[in-house]
């Protein structure tokens, strides 16, 4: 993981981010790394991950390096488990190497013994992924149908205190129909607004990315620093700050950065434990199911 984000800073938000788009579909089973196949539609390409999603080929490598060292054995499901926690311990360290302090994001010890999934369903993540868009009421209905908590909610929105978005995300809090700049959005702070419009402009190229907060690569409070000034860059983000339901943990965070590393921990372990109950194995590749004529051409070409 180190080496990833040595070679691509954004790699750590990015892994960490594949946690919670695998696990929120049917549970921790690495279904969204399965490649589509002629029989299957995957979830890579479902409408909340397909031009958003990154950093697949990370865990590819650790599983390739892994199965040399002890084969069939450690789950795909696991390791994106263990690489998110991972990224969020590591980002800081490897970014800034000099600095004195203990800097960085908190440590969780994770659970082992997942299995990974035997297909995938682009139909279940479609319907179950939340939007940039979302309000906190979509949010909180959402988490509550995983056994989270409002708190789990907020505290684990904080993984956006790493990380960029596309303008793709962002201009409909900006342009009606992409042509006409909306009435000032109250919840917005005005000069920040002016950012975003110069981030991304009326008929602007939407791949264009922004960091979610102040400090896009370092895992800090600053996230929620941003939301109690109306910095936030997603609506998802800011709604958890004009919602009453959650408003009073965006304040909590805000002030307190060692409760919100405290309350991200326990919201990534119980994000963890989300199992669908159906059968599963240890993949040999994270991309395709054992036994599969893909699987038998990855084992023949190498």
């Amino acid at each position: 993981m180190k080496q990833s984000l040595l070679a691509e800073p954004r790699s750590a938000a990015s892994v960490l981010r594949l946690q919670f788009h695998d696990c929120f579909v049917n549970g921790c089973d690495g279904s969204l790394l399965l490649d589509d196949t002629p029989t299957m539609a995957g979830e890579k390409l479902a409408l909340a991950n397909i031009n958003s999603l990154r950093s697949f080929e990370v865990i590819d490598k650790i599983k390739a390096e892994l199965e040399q060292s002890c084969p069939g054995v450690v789950s795909c499901a696991d390791i994106v488990i263990m690489a998110a926690r991972d990224a969020v311990s590591l980002v800081c360290s490897v970014f800034f190497p000099l600095q004195k302090q203990s800097i960085g994001g908190p440590r969780w010890e994770v659970k082992l013994g997942r299995l990974d999934g035997l297909t995938a369903s682009r139909a279940d993540s479609d319907a179950i992924m939340p939007s940039p868009r979302a309000n906190a009421t979509t949010l909180i209905d959402l988490f509550a149908k995983l056994k989270l908590s409002v708190k789990d909610l907020v505290a684990l929105s904080g993984s956006h205190s790493i990380g960029r978005a596309r303008c793709f995300s962002i201009t409909h809090r900006l342009y009606d129909d992409q042509t006409v700049a909306r009435q000032q959005d109250a919840a917005i702070e005005p000069q920040f607004r002016e950012e975003l419009m110069r981030l991304c402009p009326v008929n602007g190229y939407q791949n264009v990315t922004g960091g979610l907060d102040s400090t896009p690569v370092v895992f800090d409070n600053l996230y929620f620093k941003d939301l109690v000034v109306g910095k936030g860059v997603l609506n998802s983000d800011q709604t958890l700050y004009t919602s009453p339901e959650t408003k009073a943990y965006v304040e909590e965070f805000s002030r307190d950065e060692e409760a919100f590393f405290q309350a991200f921990a326990e919201g990534m372990i119980k994000l963890g434990d989300l199992q669908s109950g159906q059968p599963g194995e240890v993949r040999r590749n994270c991309r395709v199911v054992n036994g599969s004529p893909a699987a038998a051409m990855n084992n023949y070409q190498n």
